[in-house]
């Protein structure tokens, strides 16, 4: 769970949407979305499909430019500064593309060297994700021929080996068995005493797991921002929410 409420508040922003839209002429994606998320934060990103989630990570990630608004992340305008910021930013999209005729070792190699990581310091990031997320018995081995776990965990480690102080992970348990969810869930509460984690997904249970703060959006716009447990005071279970029964008003976390 992310620190205390106190810790939280004198942290520092590193995730914030300001007034972000996104328009595909008549059609909008995302209107006026705003937020911030402090280190030390695992913030829950609820929404069911259609509702802006992606599009607005997309835009956090600089991988889409806003129709209006601004995406910082650890202060960096990620229109006009994206390289800066991805230098504090690791993504793990869903169902993210791997080299499948490569290994877990030789990725982990090349992406080393494109984040330009010295020999030293690769050589101790290499490690130390290859044993966060346990990928010793799959080094050799071609990724394309690993299980839907160990692809997932070879996906976080390429994330996390520049040592990125912001985390933005897209259903980063989907498809996988419940043990292998058990050891993801391990890794991001790990993960989260010091980084800034914006986490989507649609297994309500990890909400409750693993973050104390929801941002939920539907129809393209910010609908809650608050805690987990103001989330679910009015009687409504999360299942319910999704299903259409009402949110609450924005509440400013």
């Amino acid at each position: 769970m992310a620190g205390s409420s106190t810790q939280t508040q004198e942290a520092p922003i590193l995730i914030e949407a300001s007034g972000l839209s996104k328009y595909y002429g008549p059609f909008t994606a995302i209107e006026n979305v705003s937020f911030q998320i402090r280190r030390g934060e695992i913030t829950a990103f609820l929404g069911p499909n259609g509702a802006g989630k992606s599009t607005t990570m997309k835009i956090l990630t600089g991988y889409l430019a806003p129709s209006s608004g601004t995406a910082r992340i650890a202060g960096s305008d990620m229109n006009s500064d994206r390289i800066n910021g991805a230098r504090h930013l690791g993504y793990l999209p869903e169902n993210g593309p791997l080299y499948p005729d490569m290994t877990p070792k030789s990725l982990l190699e090349f992406f080393a060297s494109v984040r330009g990581l010295s020999p030293k310091s690769r050589k101790k990031r290499m490690e130390w994700v290859i044993e966060m997320c346990r990928l010793e018995t799959v080094l050799g081995k071609p990724i394309g021929k690993l299980s839907r776990g160990f692809r997932q965990r070879v996906g976080m480690a390429q994330v996390l080996l520049h040592d990125p102080d912001v985390l933005i992970l897209d259903e980063p348990t989907s498809g996988l068995d419940p043990i292998q969810i058990h050891e993801v869930r391990k890794t991001i509460r790990a993960l989260g005493e010091t980084k800034t984690i914006l986490l989507s997904t649609h297994i309500l249970q990890e909400v409750e797991a693993m973050t104390n703060r929801i941002l939920f959006i539907a129809e393209g716009r910010l609908k809650y921002d608050g805690s987990v447990t103001d989330f679910l005071k009015d009687g409504r279970t999360l299942e319910e929410h999704f299903c259409g029964l009402g949110t609450p008003e924005v509440v400013q976390g």
